[in-house]
């Protein structure tokens, strides 16, 4: 088997974040159910865009920004999304490539425009999404890049995208393509809201598909239908050898080969936003695992890209993580 040319090859949606302050009665006033994430039309996307007041607004999307979160690292990524030739795909692109991430797929010349999240954070620091998938929902197999996936260590696919079945194609073509070289495959649950859609799909995709999965703590609840974390934990073990799972400032969980591993969260100061705590945690992880650096120390460096990220507003990162890695001796 040859070496990778890349860490990653991520595949989600390619979505503009939008990102604003907001309080408990504005998601009432809007039918907004907190902490997860809606899909909405163009309609009410514009609708709601323009009450939302004062925003950040940068290139995102979960996968997207993992890959930003591993490019920071100093790791090697490409990402497959979908995009169309509007002025939103365009910005899309050049960030993307500006990081120094191989953005193989195909851009759309019509259809939905380039799709965008919108996230409300509330002062606890939840967030709270409506997703105009756009575009991003037109993502197909014809995207897949076999080459690019045989070259890559891991691929990595977002849970949001199992909402349409051309992007489940994608992820199967591009999960046997990867097997079929030797490669890790990997998956992140996204929301626990979006295991609840496709419960029995993800249990099959963790036993058959999946060398690594990636969930948070309500997200692994929802996938084993229990309130107990333990059995939820416990279940986990039997039908997955390698998982990463959150558990915000109770730090992670280590899955390695049946092995079980505590991380420590990183102390911050203050939780500004939460947007891309998951994004980078996996960004982190993912990289040391692409590097052999063991399950330990992988998540180590996971928990400092998450709690960089959940420092500030927004889910790209505001400083180096490979300088911020080498000051705190985890590279």
């Amino acid at each position: 088997m040859s070496l990778p040319k890349f860490d990653v090859a991520g595949i989600g949606n390619a979505l503009v974040d939008v990102i604003a302050n907001a309080d408990d009665a504005f998601l009432a006033s809007e039918g907004i159910q907190k902490g997860s994430m809606t899909l909405i039309d163009a309609a009410r996307a514009d609708a709601l865009y323009g009450r939302m007041g004062e925003a950040i607004e940068s290139s995102g999307g979960s996968c997207g920004n993992t890959i930003a979160g591993l490019a920071s690292l100093g790791g090697t990524g490409a990402f497959f999304g979908k995009v169309k030739n509007d002025q939103l795909g365009d910005v899309y692109v050049h960030d993307i490539k500006t990081l120094g991430v191989a953005f193989p797929a195909k851009i759309a010349t019509d259809g939905a425009p380039t799709g965008r999240c919108l996230v409300l954070v509330t002062p606890d620091a939840e967030r709270s999404m409506s997703t105009y998938l756009g575009a991003a929902q037109s993502l197909t197999p014809d995207d897949i890049d076999a080459d690019v996936i045989k070259a890559s260590a891991i691929t990595y696919m977002e849970g949001y995208l199992w909402d349409q079945q051309s992007a489940k194609d994608a992820f199967l073509k591009a999960a046997k393509i990867s097997r079929d070289a030797g490669r890790i495959v990997s998956l992140t649950l996204s929301d626990s809201f979006c295991v609840g859609r496709f419960r029995a799909e993800f249990r099959n995709l963790v036993k058959n598909e999946v060398d690594l999965l990636f969930a948070n703590e309500s997200e692994l609840l929802s996938l084993y239908e229990t309130t107990s974390f333990d059995e939820a934990l416990t279940q986990l073990r039997r039908e997955c050898k390698h998982a990463a799972v959150t558990r915000s400032e109770e730090g992670a969980i280590i899955i390695a080969n049946g092995e079980a591993h505590k991380i420590a969260a990183d102390k911050i100061d203050k939780v500004v936003d939460t947007t891309g705590a998951g994004d980078l945690f996996s960004a982190g992880f993912l990289y040391g695992l692409a590097r052999n650096m063991g399950p330990v120390k992988s998540g180590q460096l996971g928990a400092m890209a998450a709690a960089e990220i959940i420092s500030h507003y927004g889910p790209r990162p505001l400083v180096s993580l490979k300088k911020l890695a080498v000051q705190k001796g985890l590279l």
